[in-house]
């Protein structure tokens, strides 16, 4: 499978286990929203919300016209009942987790079913292995893995065909580019790329005085403190003139950076307001001398 658009709504944030304030209203609003933009694949998780939330807001937009998107599944990665985030890897839970996010879906496959992360206690082949045997079953289209190493990726890959990856990619955050996405570029490996906006304050909205509200878990990340925040702000700063020049916001322009990166295929963009994808959605692939202007930014500010 392959993105229509550059653009693949990330339902992690309505899904209300870190973002506050989300409701079912603005939920669904945001779904319809990323819809009427264009937006045709949508990425969930079994454990994108503590009881398959993201599945089960989905599930209705996918009844009236299933065949018109394309639905990012990922599988090993569990609450428990304490609201314990766990990685379980081994085939008995993917097959579980599998089958029980297409109920809450209420769809027959995936058009590619993920693994969440590779999980320490268990073989990645073995993980692999499970995931082909739910491709024969007919349960996805095809399959990936997410959050890997450049060397974990290998070992996927001598295991099972790996159609995707997801990884972290942003204009401060750029790891990916050094081995993961050129393995995958050669290899005709698709690459989602998630963080785009770095928790939104790539998105240009969170200003330097900003006070985060109790609970928020923003702040615990290292790009939001101190001198790594101030200099954040100063190179945002330095680039609003080349946003204002391509008539972008900040947000938009910081993902159509990320769209520009060879080997990206597309963007997992979170929203929890339908304003939000509106205004995400007008990202765009960027000339290589608009690229070139950013980056000498990026590394004129230290990053």
């Amino acid at each position: 499978m392959r993105p229509s658009e550059p653009i693949v709504l990330g339902l992690w944030p309505i899904a209300g286990v870190t973002t506050l304030g989300v409701t079912p209203t603005d939920a669904n609003a945001t779904i319809a929203k990323a819809i009427e933009k264009g937006v045709t694949t949508f990425d969930t998780a079994y454990s994108y919300g503590y009881e398959g939330d993201s599945d089960k807001l989905l599930r209705p937009f996918l009844q009236r016209d299933r065949d018109r998107f394309q639905v990012i599944g990922k599988v090993g990665q569990r609450w428990t009942a304490s609201h314990e985030r766990v990685v379980d890897g081994s085939p008995e839970q993917l097959t579980a987790d599998a089958e029980e996010s297409l109920q809450r879906l209420g769809i027959e496959r995936f058009d590619l079913l993920m693994l969440h992360a590779v999980d320490p206690n268990v073989d990645v082949a073995r993980s692999a292995a499970a995931l082909v045997a739910l491709k024969q079953r007919g349960l996805c289209q095809e399959i990936g893995v997410c959050n890997v190493t450049a060397s974990e990726r290998r070992e996927f890959v001598a295991s099972a065909p790996c159609r995707a990856i997801q990884t972290p990619l942003n204009m401060l955050q750029r790891e990916a580019l050094e081995q993961l996405v050129p393995d995958c570029l050669a290899d005709q490996t698709d690459v989602y790329v998630y963080w785009t906006l770095m928790k939104g304050l790539l998105a240009g909205k969170i200003t330097r005085d900003h006070q985060f509200a109790e609970g928020d878990s923003r702040p615990k990340y290292a790009v939001f403190q101190g001198d790594t925040r101030r200099r954040t702000h100063d190179f945002l700063d330095a680039i609003q003139p080349i946003a204002d020049q391509l008539g972008l916001t900040i947000a938009q322009l910081s993902i159509s950076w990320t769209l520009s990166q060879p080997g990206i295929t597309a963007a997992l963009v979170g929203a929890h307001r339908p304003e939000q994808i509106e205004e995400t959605c007008g990202a765009m692939r960027l000339s290589s001398a608009t690229v070139a202007q950013i980056d000498s930014r990026i590394a004129q500010h230290g990053f």
